[in-house]
């Protein structure tokens, strides 16, 4: 692969850091508030950012409280607002790092920065798992949208942008948006399912931990513009645990689950749930796919811990917005809203292997 950001590990990290790096050399409140949440969520990150991060920080302070002591608007989105104002109100020293814990076979994060984020209509119940895109609607081609992606060019034979995730819940954690000159919206056709499966073993050669997942619309896609979250882990996600019956365990998964080695096999599976009108989460690891049918959002009434499962806490991976319920959660609180996520009997006729 020609693109040598790509070729290994080491080469990733520091490219994904230098480009943080010139982010926060802008000077602005959206980059600011963007590299501070990467920052916070991964410690070698911090440990290079923290000095310029707190200079910045101090400067955008004195900013804000000069305008509302005058009476003047602030300037910036309303969201990096709204987030700034928080952590003005606690201080930047104040702002924990993410901390994480075992959890039974799932892992709870606890993520700070994160939780300041405004409600956004993710949430929403979607009429149903399919919307043409909307050129007035947020879309990943929006010219302020630019600044923050962390590499544009060709990879593995289609130009894409790797932008960074604003307020990231996984390592080197980002959004890939394939020829995101084409508009398309988030609805995945077999010619993408064959790219990301193909891509993702590419990059396995120098990227070891790679995935690439997928949240179909009304399975948690906040935008409608067909994107895949892309992630580098230094361990496997708990769906991946060898207990699992996907896996060949003997513990059924608590949501059904589909463990698909052939991507012939996977498309097929994505077509039937499509054709059922069933929303669904896709987690792709080299040489194999996590499908997971599941509710469509909106549709039940979910635990009050929860912000919503997309593709992390499908595979076992819960953030919790409050420390309170960092410490309280059980493994069968997490177990129990999983199984609650199996669609209707009467939504689809799953493959039998889909039972988890």
């Amino acid at each position: 692969m020609a693109e040598e950001i790509f070729s290994s590990a080491g080469r990733f990290r520091e490219a994904f850091e230098a480009g943080l790096e010139r982010l926060l050399a802008t000077g602005e409140l959206g980059p600011f508030i963007l590299v501070a949440a990467n920052a916070t969520f991964d410690t070698a990150i911090y440990a290079r950012a923290r000095a310029p991060l707190v200079r910045l920080f101090d400067t955008l302070h004195s900013r804000h409280r000069a305008a509302i002591a005058e009476g003047r608007p602030l300037t910036g989105a309303e969201d990096d607002i709204a987030v700034f104002l928080r952590m003005a109100c606690i201080g930047f020293e104040a702002l924990s790092p993410t901390e994480r814990r075992a959890c039974g076979p799932w892992e709870l994060q606890f993520n700070h920065l994160r939780s300041f984020r405004p409600k956004r209509n993710a949430a929403a119940a979607p009429a149903g798992i399919r919307r043409p895109f909307e050129e007035n609607a947020f879309h990943f081609n929006k010219p302020f949208l630019q600044q923050e992606a962390f590499w544009h060019g060709e990879l593995a034979g289609r130009t894409a942008t790797l932008f960074y995730n604003k307020f990231p819940f996984a390592d080197l954690h980002g959004l890939l948006v394939p020829e995101p000159e084409r508009r398309l919206p988030q609805w995945l056709t077999e010619e993408y399912h064959y790219y990301i499966w193909q891509l993702g073993e590419r990059l396995a050669g120098g990227l070891e931990g790679v995935g690439l997942s997928y949240n179909a619309y009304g399975a948690y896609a906040s935008v409608n513009h067909l994107h895949f979250h892309m992630f580098v882990r230094p361990r496997p996600l708990p769906i991946a645990d060898p207990r699992w019956a996907h896996n060949g365990g003997d513990e059924p998964y608590p949501a059904p689950c589909l463990a698909l080695d052939e991507a012939e096999s996977a498309w097929a599976t994505i077509e039937q749930l499509h054709d059922q009108g069933v929303a669904y989460n896709l987690i792709y690891l080299p040489g194999r796919l996590y499908c997971l049918p599941r509710k469509r959002q909106g549709t039940y009434a979910q635990a009050a811990w929860s912000g919503g499962f997309a593709w992390h806490e499908m595979a076992g991976g819960i953030i919790t917005a409050n420390r309170d319920d960092y410490e309280a959660l059980t493994a069968s609180d997490v177990s129990g809203e999983l199984a609650r996520l199996a669609p209707a009997a009467d939504d689809t006729a799953l493959p039998a292997a889909a039972a988890g």
